[in-house]
């Protein structure tokens, strides 16, 4: 009687595919992994981030988004910004600008895909005064955590953590979220779920708002 013998060919695929994302989970690689296969998809072009045409008044910014509450003054008097720095400022300070913002974390997938297009983006639109970028990160891990991980991407945005309670117009229960808020204050669109941003149309849009 021969006994079988032990091979590795013998072991079922499923069994390498739960050894590899167990090690990227525990690693904490799986959320750069799943990243880049989002932003594989990113490269393709067919995600592009819904703008609101110039010239409706109307409020349906993404039909699959949430009614965004009317735009109040106390947004800005009353929201907190703490930088990686630890300084606070007020988001009073970007008023009459177009506000770039765009809510994310480290342990977000989507989040991680679309960030180098929005560095692109920023990149060109940086020399623009009355344009001005919010990178919030609403992770729980506090500052280090985010600003290991914007150090080790060479990211330049700025990036935010909220120091206090986030206004309810900028709510959201999908990340990432992105909110473009014109000169007056207003929300003038915005995009749930991951996007494209490095483009001529969205680079067209800012510049439009921000004349």
């Amino acid at each position: 009687m021969h006994k079988d013998k032990f091979s590795i060919k013998s072991i079922p695929g499923w069994v390498y595919t739960l050894i590899i994302f167990g090690f990227l989970y525990l690693t904490g690689l799986h959320t750069e992994a799943i990243g880049q296969v989002q932003r594989a998809l990113l490269a393709t072009g067919i995600i592009q981030p819904t703008l609101k045409p110039q010239n409706e008044n109307t409020a349906p910014i993404n039909v699959n988004a949430p009614t965004v509450e009317p735009f109040s003054e106390s947004v800005f008097q009353d929201f907190l910004l703490q930088d990686l720095n630890g300084n606070v400022i007020k988001f009073s300070t970007l008023k009459n600008k177009v506000i770039f913002l765009n809510i994310w974390a480290t342990w977000c997938p989507p989040c991680v895909a679309e960030m180098p297009g929005i560095q692109g983006l920023y990149d060109k639109m940086k020399g623009n005064k009355n344009i001005a970028f919010v990178m919030l990160s609403v992770d729980e891990g506090g500052i280090a955590k985010v600003k290991k991980f914007i150090a080790k991407k060479d990211y330049t945005f700025p990036v935010y953590m909220p120091a206090g309670s986030v206004p309810a117009m900028f709510q959201t229960q999908t990340i990432p979220t992105t909110f473009i808020l014109d000169k007056n204050g207003k929300i003038a669109t915005r995009h749930d779920g991951m996007a494209d941003y490095d483009t001529k149309k969205v680079q067209d849009y800012l510049n439009s708002l921000a004349r």
